[in-house]
């Protein structure tokens, strides 16, 4: 009995419903889509999150077998919903309209468009415009819906999509275009209302060099992910990192997604939806940086530039940017690291627009350059503290050996460089131990222990200290530097010389070091000469609450940075020597002589400093201030480097008020009642 009525069922699917099956399917597709996991979070070492992922709706289409007309009809209504709500979406065409002209980086890069897509060469942008109008089949005359379109198509074109494959229009649309586009859809073809994650940049520009962003990808993202073996199935509208920590950590970040099904009718219009595997977070992580001093060193270092580009000090340099790093002088963690100018992240998620991105890439102070770790500049007299340290170990000076300077040093009858005091009075410091040349910044005492010990000697503490490569900073694109080294006259043609070494004692010629690596080399100083590691990664936090290991973090950075451990042996600088230098130190910022006493003299904490100012050939002078604190039992080091700054002096009000922060302090504002000898004497 059962048999018969399955063979009753059976005839009745395939042969009195068979038609109304066989329509159905016609009219009906099933495609498979991804759920996109949610990003990892990025938090500073107190848990404030930085960086979070968020659900929001957003819009994708997927091609459908309908015509132009129809088409461009849907693609109009929607994007006028969309500006109508305030809501962005995808528009990568170069040609923008009120006025109408090209948004190209350069004559070769717009040339180049035009020939692949057969625009002659003497074609004006309205000209070109109305090309693709053609080549889309837009029935309008109307400008700006022409553009409105367009947008769209051309996306279509360059992007991609496909009835299996979605093209992401927006990733972040407003409940009201939700509700309006649910009550067109039977007049939109091909799009797909989804809740996904959103990348939230909470802090707006708050450290968004060590951040980065993240944003579409790209071919060569995928080019890079091939080269290094990465095999997730990413598609072309997902989102991966481009710079800072989002990029190093792509693969942690991401997560896992999810896999749905959708039904839609070839028309356009979605009937059904489900899911066949969840998304899986991705880790969090949680950095080294205390978001309020990261904030006061942004807030400080620009507050700095600006007073010396209007004259605060005295006398105008057009400062053009700066960096500051901030490190825990015990453990090497970076507690801040700030570069100026800095950038909104949040601007490339959505795909930055074309205005904006012109903004950044056409400032000539570099907006999108993290000048802490991607620039390398001649260091002045911060670098002393190498030279004096190297000095008192090869024992070329005892601690309280004097040497006297009286003005010019004598290299040969042709080279006779002489300190900074004698260029600006005539005269020079008279006699000096290492501490009191430090207090001065005496160049003639570094010439002379400079000439007694040697190059090979200065470099080797040089090198030690880290200056000259890479410290190993969880970030791409930092510089290795140049430290000045016998090797460079055989590698430029020339033979090193006495006089290339006295130069390079004072931390010019050849030296040119990133704001990192000085860092680097302070926090060393201030821990006694002892090895740091810098870093910028806390922990790493998976989904599931697992903690990746120390190990395992510097195992994954170093393999997709290229990086070596650093096995430099410590050298165990006799306590004796460290402290001499130290003192010096302490005589910058507490001795009414010292090179910064104006700035701390009524300091609550005592600190340790130097400041330098680095000449580079051009008119430029860039300024420098390191110091660290507590003197007695250091906590803190800070660098500040500050371009065409003019004096290393004037930087060091900004590490005054980023030691204030850290300590807690109630900070009052700084005197800037000095007079114009005082002033000058404060330019090393």
């Amino acid at each position: 009995m059962i048999g018969v009525i399955l063979l009753i069922q059976l005839f009745n699917l395939q042969i009195v419903q068979g038609n109304d099956y066989r329509d159905s399917s016609n009219t009906r597709l099933t495609r498979e889509a991804k759920i996109e996991a949610a990003r990892g979070s990025i938090g500073d070492r107190t848990g404030n999150i930085l960086v979070s992922t968020e659900m929001a709706f957003s819009l994708e289409m997927y091609k459908t077998k309908v015509d132009d007309q129809k088409l461009n009809e849907s693609i109009l209504l929607m994007t006028t919903i969309l500006e109508s709500n305030g809501d962005s979406y995808i528009d990568p065409f170069p040609i923008t309209i009120n006025p109408c002209e090209y948004h190209f980086k350069d004559e070769e890069s717009l040339m180049e468009w035009k020939k692949k897509y057969k625009i002659p060469e003497t074609a004006s942008a309205e000209e070109a415009l109305y090309l693709f109008r053609d080549r889309y089949n837009i029935n309008s005359e109307n400008m700006k819906e022409i553009r409105q379109v367009l947008a769209i198509r051309y996306a279509i074109e360059t992007v991609g999509y496909s009835t299996i494959r979605s093209m992401e229009i927006s990733n972040s649309i407003s409940r009201t275009s939700v509700v309006q586009l649910e009550e067109q859809s039977n007049n939109l073809v091909g799009i797909n209302i989804v809740v996904e994650p959103v990348r939230k940049y909470h802090m707006g520009t708050l450290a968004s060099h060590i951040i980065g962003y993240a944003s579409r990808m790209t071919k060569e993202n995928k080019d890079e992910f091939e080269r290094i073996g990465d095999t997730y199935e990413y598609e072309n509208n997902d989102k991966v990192g481009q710079t800072g920590i989002e990029k190093v950590f792509e693969e942690l970040l991401r997560g896992e997604d999810g896999k749905k099904q959708i039904d839609m009718s070839v028309d356009g219009i979605v009937t059904g939806e489900y899911t066949a595997k969840e998304a899986i977070g991705g880790s969090n992580i949680y950095l080294t940086i205390d978001a309020n001093l990261q904030r006061i060193a942004e807030e400080q270092l620009e507050a700095n530039i600006m007073k010396i580009r209007e004259g605060g000090f005295g006398q105008v340099y057009d400062a053009k940017g700066g960096s500051v790093v901030v490190t825990n002088v015990k453990t090497g963690e970076i507690l801040a690291m700030a570069s100026y100018p800095d950038y909104d992240p949040s601007f490339f998620y959505n795909g930055i627009s074309t205005a904006q991105w012109q903004e950044y890439s056409t400032d000539p102070n570099k907006p999108l350059i993290n000048k802490a770790i991607q620039n390398a500049y001649p260091p002045g007299s911060i670098f002393k503290m190498v030279t004096a340290i190297a000095a008192l170990e090869s024992e070329v000076v005892k601690i309280n050996e004097y040497i006297a300077d009286n003005g010019p040093y004598y290299i040969d009858d042709d080279t006779r460089p002489a300190c900074w005091l004698y260029n600006s009075y005539g005269y020079g410091h008279g006699r000096l131990n290492v501490s009191g040349a430090i207090e001065k910044s005496c160049n003639v005492f570094f010439y002379e222990v400079s000439s007694r010990m040697g190059i090979d000697v200065l470099a080797d503490y040089a090198s030690y200290f880290g200056l000259g490569k890479k410290t190993g900073i969880e970030l791409y694109g930092e510089k290795s530097g140049t430290l000045a080294e016998r090797s460079l006259g055989e590698k430029n043609g020339y033979v090193w010389s006495r006089g290339h070494t006295v130069i390079a004692a004072i931390g010019q010629g050849s030296n040119n070091y990133t704001p990192i690596q000085i860092a680097k080399y302070v926090t060393m100083v201030a821990n006694d000469g002892k090895k740091v590691d810098l870093s910028l990664i806390k922990s790493i936090v998976s989904a599931d609450g697992t903690q990746m290991s120390k190990s395992d973090i510097e195992a994954f950075v170093n393999k997709k940075l290229g990086l070596s451990p650093d096995d430099t042996p410590e050298k165990n600088i006799k306590p004796e020597n460290i402290k001499a230098v130290k003192e010096g130190m302490k005589s910058v910022t507490g001795d009414s002589t010292g090179t910064a006493y104006s700035i701390f003299k009524d300091f609550e904490i005592e600190v340790g400093g130097k400041t330098g100012s680095a000449e580079t050939g051009t008119s430029d002078v860039h300024a420098w201030f390191v110091g660290f604190a507590p003197y007695n039992d250091p906590e803190i080091a800070v660098t500040v480097m500050v371009e065409n700054g003019g004096h290393g002096y004037y930087t060091a009000e900004v590490v005054r008020e980023i030691v204030a922060e850290y300590f807690g302090m109630n900070v009052q504002n700084i005197t800037e009642d000095m007079s114009a000898e005082y002033e000058v004497e404060m330019i090393r």
